[in-house]
């Protein structure tokens, strides 16, 4: 049985015990046990998954001429969109409050047991309260204290800096490296696998606890944040892609939603960028007349690096949580959100459950607790489909961006131009 119904049987079997048991006693240490030991697992991968993921991720990137050009146009298309689509869930968040109830945060009707005055003084530890503390976040004197503090946005950057550097390092001692990162790499997502197994009793304790304590009052919150992913996703979908389509590209829109259709639904099926790549390649090249030389270069290197849809969830899911403990965040950390769901995208996206480790990661880095993840993961397997299918929509943008370019008639041309 495919993980995702398993976490859905792990849901109503939540929903049914934690309405049935008292909310005190040995039920409720029981499910805070499990949903604690899930939390704990997550927490532990986090950051040598995230090393080794980007310094693998950046070793990876092609080099030499490729770079020079057509590489440096599609990377900085994809930090571009990633950029927008984050900024878009930023502001859809800041707009519509869905961790408000009323004017009042909803961590009470969520379960969630930090105090906000214990979260608060863990937020300000971070300093992330002024442009100069974030720039010197960005170089950690000790890398190690970083990783222990988890200052995530100084252990990204060391990570994209090893990664780049290493493939520098000529003969021997380079291919060591890269072998030695690669098999971190490897071992890091069998022990995501392993993890994600025990994912639906995790899910099952989180919200029997919440569900005992406080009934379905976590209901109305979620529904919220489900609704702000959606309209953010959409915005980024159907006003910023279609931008980057007809001003940029100098292509019909209309015809280019046509030509990818297949893959959308493909997409939204599979919940899988790398799995709809084929069909994905296919669509570009058959239906929308990008090059071959254009798409098998942009396409892969979309699946890894390109999140749109994922990097917007990240940063509308902890913006969402924070709200819930009632914490009123300063331009400073949500820059840091921004910045760090920004860096993150670049090493995550071949990760099993990737939102959900680029999640743990933002919330670390500002230094609000795990707990809001659990309550996330009702809602997310929906989310998964949409915010795939907008990763692939932007990378199959990127390609007839990058092929307008490079000179390409592709077929999608507007008339007139």
């Amino acid at each position: 049985m495919k993980l995702h119904w398993q976490i859905l049987i792990a849901l109503v079997a939540a929903a049914i015990v934690g309405s049935i048991v008292p909310d005190a006693g040995w039920w409720i240490d029981a499910f805070d046990l499990i949903g604690s030991f899930f939390l704990n697992a997550l927490k532990m991968l986090i950051v040598p998954l995230i090393v080794s993921s980007i310094i693998v991720g950046v070793m990876g990137l092609p080099g030499g001429r490729d770079l020079g050009r057509l590489g440096g146009k599609t990377l900085a298309y994809y930090l571009t969109t990633s950029l927008v689509a984050i900024l878009i869930g930023l502001f859809m968040v800041n707009l519509l409050s869905p961790g408000l109830v009323d004017g009042e945060p909803a961590g009470d009707r969520m379960g969630l047991d930090a105090g906000t005055g214990q979260v608060l003084e863990k937020i300000e530890g971070k300093g992330a309260g002024d442009v100069i503390g974030i720039v010197l976040r960005l170089v950690p004197p000790n890398i190690i204290e970083a990783a222990a503090a988890g200052q995530m946005l100084g252990l990204i950057v060391f990570s994209i800096l090893f990664g780049f550097l290493a493939t520098r390092v000529p003969g021997r001692p380079g291919e060591v490296l890269k072998d030695f990162w690669d098999g971190v790499y490897q071992v890091m997502l069998q022990m995501t696998n392993l993890v994600m197994r025990i994912a639906p009793i995790g899910v099952f304790g989180l919200v029997a606890e919440v569900v005992a304590q406080t009934g379905f009052d976590a209901v109305g919150p979620l529904l919220a944040f489900f609704v702000t992913v959606i309209i953010a996703l959409a915005a980024h979908l159907l006003i910023t892609m279609p931008l980057m389509l007809s001003l940029v590209a100098r292509v019909n829109p209309l015809k280019h939603y046509a030509a990818m259709s297949p893959a959308l639904l493909t997409a939204f099926s599979t919940s899988s960028s790398s799995a709809t790549l084929p069909v994905t390649l296919d669509c570009v090249e058959n239906r929308a007349g990008v090059s071959n030389r254009t798409s098998s270069f942009v396409l892969p290197l979309g699946a890894t690096v390109n999140m749109d849809g994922t990097a917007l969830y990240e940063c509308v899911a902890a913006m969402f949580i924070a709200q819930a403990y009632g914490l009123d965040l300063t331009l400073g950390t949500q820059f840091v959100i921004v910045l760090t769901a920004l860096l993150t995208s670049i090493g995550v996206a071949g990760i099993p459950s990737a939102s959900l480790v680029a999640i743990g990661v933002i919330l670390t880095a500002i230094g609000l607790p795990l707990e809001g993840v659990g309550l996330i993961l009702a809602v997310d397997r929906v989310l998964d489909m949409c915010r795939t299918a907008v990763n692939v929509f932007s990378d199959s943008t990127g390609a007839v961006v990058v092929a307008r370019s490079e000179g390409e008639p592709t077929r999608l041309v507007a008339s007139g131009r």
